[in-house]
């Protein structure tokens, strides 16, 4: 089993960015995805900066990949796909079905990121023959649901012609909108953020009328409250066959929690979660927002 350091969701300045991945590549990564993922009006690093990291990150012998947007609203945008896409060196994430596309035409593998739909053997027999290599499988899929999907694929004889990644760490990216509801918060357009997610690093935290952490706010994606937290299960997703398990990264602390989860193959131990804090419902079929305790 390998593990991964999911896209930055967040919009940190450049030097944040620049310390943080200075740090990955000395990490216990297997693999860093880089790129923005959200919004294209966070320019602190542009489509030319994300390549150049990229081709910066491969020398440390680790798999970099370029992660692309998963909502696209203007031409400007699929431009900026089109450049990732043929950067001539790193495969790329695709997070809308628009890059499937755009990487079939040129004839570069990809990984589907968590932000497609695919839940099932039909899509994925579709997207194997698009030039698929790895599915991140979407955050609100259960323990049982891959179980049987595996079993499926296998019956199918296709289970050795894919990857499959697991959200494992992180608040978890639920919706997106055109809306941006950060922008909102301060009572402005979208058009005139005047990048305002920057002042926060990790969202904004948006709580019920009950004072419940229901929401993290990030520019135009809305995230789960809790952080997910499938520490405790690694053991049973190894067993599984998952090849991949995915970290978010929310500080520099993210890849101190990387070395914890890798080394729960060899020395596994039951981490304390939070409650109100920490879930991961989604795995174990429950509520969202629940914490199944070992």
């Amino acid at each position: 089993m390998k593990f991964s350091l999911g896209p930055l969701l967040y919009f940190w300045p450049k030097n944040t960015v620049s310390d943080f991945y200075t740090q990955a590549q000395d990490s216990d990564a297997d693999i860093i995805y880089i790129g923005e993922t959200v919004c294209s009006k966070r320019r602190e690093l542009k489509v030319k900066d994300w390549i150049k990291l990229a081709n910066e990150l491969s020398a440390s012998g680790k798999q970099i990949i370029l992660s692309t947007m998963a909502l696209l609203e203007a031409p400007a945008e699929l431009m900026a796909m089109r450049q990732l896409i043929k950067n001539g060196r790193v495969i790329i994430e695709a997070n809308d079905m628009a890059a499937v596309q755009l990487a079939q035409q040129h004839g570069i593998s990809f990984v589907i990121g968590p932000a497609i739909n695919c839940y099932n053997l039909a899509t994925l027999k579709v997207l194997i023959a698009q030039g698929m290599k790895r599915w991140v499988m979407p955050v609100e899929l259960s323990g049982d649901w891959l179980r049987t999907l595996l079993q499926e694929a296998k019956d199918a004889g296709i289970r050795d012609q894919f990857e499959v990644e697991i959200f494992a760490y992180g608040h978890l990216p639920l919706a997106y909108s055109a809306r941006c509801f950060t922008a909102r918060s301060e009572d402005r357009a979208k058009d005139d953020c005047q990048f305002c997610c920057i002042k926060h690093k990790n969202g904004l935290l948006m709580n019920s009328r009950e004072g419940q952490q229901v929401f993290v706010l990030n520019g135009i994606q809305t995230m789960s409250g809790y952080r997910y937290n499938l520490i405790n299960e690694v053991p049973e997703l190894h067993q599984l066959g998952v090849d991949v398990l995915r970290l978010s990264p929310e500080s520099l602390d993210t890849l101190d929690v990387l070395s914890q989860f890798k080394a729960q193959l060899t020395n596994s131990q039951c981490y304390p979660l939070e409650k109100n804090i920490e879930c991961n419902g989604y795995w174990h079929n429950i509520a969202g927002m629940s914490l199944a305790l070992p």
